[in-house]
């Protein structure tokens, strides 16, 4: 997470590559404790390249399967590990494929955007 200096009011945030690299360490736990899980990535600012200064972590999985409600299923991910704030979406492999096809503007920004890791 940011760290506050003690003499100082200012945030110091995580540079992108720190983050990166600390998501590619988090993504390699995912995938222990997540066995359906088929792919994992993430999409905004970091993806962009133009992160910032309390920027969040915008992830997105695909899983096999999932009988956990759609809004309830980040619950079962521990994003703390991560050194900004996160959230994550999680998908099954129909309802991403369902998506992918339905024409609405934030699936074509996912399928444009996504940086699969």
């Amino acid at each position: 997470m940011p760290v506050r200096s003690l003499s100082s009011s200012v945030l110091r945030w995580p540079e992108r590559s720190v983050v990166l690299r600390s998501l590619e360490e988090w993504a390699r736990e995912a995938r222990r404790r997540h066995p359906l899980l088929l792919k994992l990535g993430y999409f905004g600012s970091y993806a962009r390249g133009d992160a910032g200064v309390g920027s969040d972590l915008d992830l997105i999985s695909i899983v096999i399967e999932s009988d956990v409600p759609f809004e309830r299923r980040p619950l079962d991910w521990d994003l703390l590990a991560l050194p900004v704030p996160a959230q994550i979406l999680v998908y099954t492999a129909r309802e991403w494929q369902a998506l992918g096809s339905s024409g609405i503007r934030f699936a074509r920004v996912l399928q444009e955007e996504t940086v699969w890791i």
